[in-house]
């Protein structure tokens, strides 16, 4: 894990928020300004919030944008990797210098649309309860990548359903909603933010999926290819196919009353 000066959930002045949202980014200076916007026009109304960005050393303007945006807003916190060490470790970092009970997660490129972020606190809201936690997780039903991110990503949720019984139309989007301490259940590895519905199920987490939008991306580029992330996953799929064979089935703990 590379280091970064991260707060526990108690520092700061700032009132405990009921939401963290949190957004990795790597060289992402054109979107941080317009995203942070429309988070804020989303969550302002809705509840109390705080936004985390976690900056996975980018080497354009980004660090900049993110210390002049949060000169004026207290409920904007940023943590900066001193190398760059991907999106699950970016996550990670943000879930544990997270304030809020819940969390709630979009990509940095503006494709996700936080106003979606409300329909998934909804239906968290109304399917918790004290005997099962919940995962809220978006499903991109208008998919606006290239054809062949389109037919790469069928292809790929095709086969890890098969493999790990998830029962996911889409884990690969970013959009997805749960309690900080359900996360903080999960065994870390890299990459492990494309597997979050299989790992919430692997601890008995009711997985709930909400139709979201999805837009073009409209600065800078992915940086995600198709062989690049084939090339990681399949061992990685293995690796969660592993973990969910040596996970208890269906197992629960309960004190008793003397």
């Amino acid at each position: 894990m590379p280091h970064s000066s991260i707060s526990s959930p108690e520092a700061g002045a700032v009132a405990r928020p009921l939401l963290s949202v949190i957004v990795p980014v790597l060289n992402e200076a054109e979107n941080i300004a317009p995203l942070v916007g429309e988070i804020e026009a989303a969550l302002t109304d809705a509840c109390a919030f705080e936004i985390i960005y976690i900056d996975d050393c980018s080497t354009d303007e980004t660090p900049d944008i993110l210390r002049r945006l949060k000169a004026d807003r207290p409920h904007l916190r940023v943590i900066r990797h001193d190398l760059t060490c991907g999106q699950s470790a970016g996550l990670r970092n943000g879930v544990m210098a997270a304030r809020g009970e819940l969390i709630a997660t979009l990509d940095g490129d503006g494709q996700n649309d936080p106003a979606d972020i409300s329909k998934l606190l909804e239906k968290y809201r109304a399917t918790v309860t004290a005997d099962q936690p919940v995962m809220v997780t978006g499903h991109r039903v208008n998919r606006r990548d290239t054809a062949s991110k389109r037919m790469a990503s069928r292809y790929a949720n095709k086969l890890r359903r098969a493999l790990l019984k998830d029962d996911n139309p889409d884990t690969g989007c970013s959009l997805k909603l749960y309690a900080r301490e359900t996360f903080l259940r999960f065994p870390y590895f890299d990459h492990m933010h494309r597997f979050l519905p299989a790992l919430a199920k692997r601890e008995n987490c009711a997985v709930h999926v909400v139709p979201v939008n999805h837009r073009h991306r409209q600065h800078g580029q992915s940086k995600y290819s198709n062989l690049g992330r084939a090339l990681v996953g399949i061992p990685d799929l293995l690796g969660v196919a592993w973990l969910l064979r040596r996970s208890p089935d269906g197992l629960k703990a309960k004190e008793i009353d003397l």
